[in-house]
């Protein structure tokens, strides 16, 4: 996925008349009567970051006291979330959900749980100013959500700690593994990770199989299309085990958190930690402007440059109520003087090419790393089905902890392949 940062700005738009909306001289400010019919907007949410969530309630307030109707913005756990919403598309839907685009939203999409907005897109000119980020919200040439924000999967380190070690940031992989040993050498742990939660190691598969195989391959196995007994895959297991044999890993990682891994990225104890830019909260806010980000080194220089990007997004359930108004809301809230301050608090990549320039210096970071990538993947691609991507997390956790067990893992995952696709 490549971006065009010169994107043409949003212009003022109209806003429709129905239930649940009002006129366009409402939202401009001026006053008019109550309508009887109108209906309340319902938001689900699952922001995390106490910033960015007052942000989005006050932009909910904005438009409600414009429009005059009333917004509920409903936040839950994120964790818990990802469970309730496979209850609540069905029964007793919001108006406007957040979620995840890609595979996790063709999931509810082939299921007719999220709605088509391809009339918002068209009447916006989402594309104009989303590029190819509209893909990632795109089934059968159709669009079922609004993309928010991004986050681009690196290799983030301490400028002081490279400073120390007089070293630069590894482009290739020969440059990674000397660089490993100039940590080792040091007594710091060359790569920082904590897999108990499972999904890190996950994420370490997507980047080395991405520099190794390329994007089409890797898709081809997140979606169930390739064996993971393929001889493709051996190469990336072969290099990993590599790794693991050279202790380029915290010790005993399966019994650690993200957040306690990076801490000890923060804590000067690790060279370098593979995850996306919110590791920027187990580090002080004093010493942040030591948290620097870079791509994934090269391992086959002949393979272009794919990452792993992962966007969120924002949805209307197909049994919504009130879905004349929950795309006006989406209407106001996507505007780049709304859209920009609620990533900004969260470091969230924005997917719209129109935004100004954020005051995080990781996410412009990020945001010139995509300007040359040639393709990307996203995280979640691989819950094409959830007991597959269940099997790919305790499999790439347990390969981390015993990798001598790597033929045992493989062929259990490829059993599990089977038994899903019926093949």
């Amino acid at each position: 996925m490549t971006f065009d940062l010169f994107g043409r700005p949003s212009s003022r738009r109209s806003f429709l008349k129905g239930a649940g909306v009002v006129s366009a001289t409402a939202l401009a400010g001026l006053p008019m009567p109550a309508i009887a019919q109108v209906q309340d907007i319902n938001i689900i949410s699952d922001e995390s970051n106490a910033d960015a969530l007052a942000v989005l309630r006050k932009i909910a307030d904005d438009f409600g006291k414009q429009a005059g109707v009333k917004v509920v913005v409903n936040n839950m756990d994120h964790e818990a979330h990802k469970t309730a919403i496979r209850n609540y598309l069905v029964a007793g839907a919001p108006d406007v959900c957040f979620w995840f685009s890609g595979n996790r939203m063709r999931a509810f999409v082939k299921r007719g749980l999220f709605d088509d907005i391809s009339d918002l897109f068209e009447k916006e000119k989402y594309k104009d100013v989303l590029g190819a980020a509209t893909g990632a919200v795109t089934v059968d040439g159709k669009q079922y959500g609004l993309p928010t924000g991004g986050t681009l999967w690196g290799m983030f380190y301490r400028k002081d700690v490279f400073n120390q070690l007089g070293t630069s940031v590894p482009g290739s992989w020969d440059d990674f593994l000397a660089f490993a040993a100039k940590c080792k050498s040091a007594n710091l742990t060359p790569v920082a990770m904590g897999t108990k939660e499972l999904w890190p190691a996950a994420g370490w598969f997507d980047q080395m199989n991405l520099r190794i195989n390329g994007l089409d391959k890797h898709m081809a196995l997140m979606n169930g299309e390739m064996s993971y007994l393929d001889p493709a895959l051996k190469p990336v297991f072969d290099q990993w085990e590599t790794l693991l044999k050279q202790d380029f890993f915290t010790p005993n990682n399966t019994s650690f958190g993200w957040q306690e891994a990076g801490a000890l990225l923060a804590q000067k104890k690790a060279g370098m930690m593979n995850l996306g830019a919110f590791v920027r909260y187990v580090f002080p806010k004093e010493e942040l402007d030591q948290l620097a980000f870079a791509p994934f080194p090269t391992i086959d220089p002949k393979v272009g440059r794919f990452e792993e990007f992962s966007l969120n997004s924002v949805h209307i359930p197909t049994n919504a109520k009130n879905k004349q108004g929950a795309r006006e809301f989406l209407a106001y809230f996507y505007r780049p003087e709304n859209l920009g301050p609620y990533l900004e608090p969260g470091g969230n990549v924005p997917p719209r090419n129109d935004l100004p320039p954020s005051k995080d210096p990781l996410v412009n970071a990020a945001v010139e790393a995509l300007k040359t990538v040639k393709g990307t993947s996203q995280y979640y691609d691989r819950d094409s089905d959830p007991d597959m991507a269940q099997a790919g997390l305790v499999g790439f956790q347990e390969f981390m902890a015993k990798p001598e067990r790597r033929d045992v893992i493989l062929k259990r995952l490829e059993g599990t392949r089977k038994r899903i696709y019926k093949l």
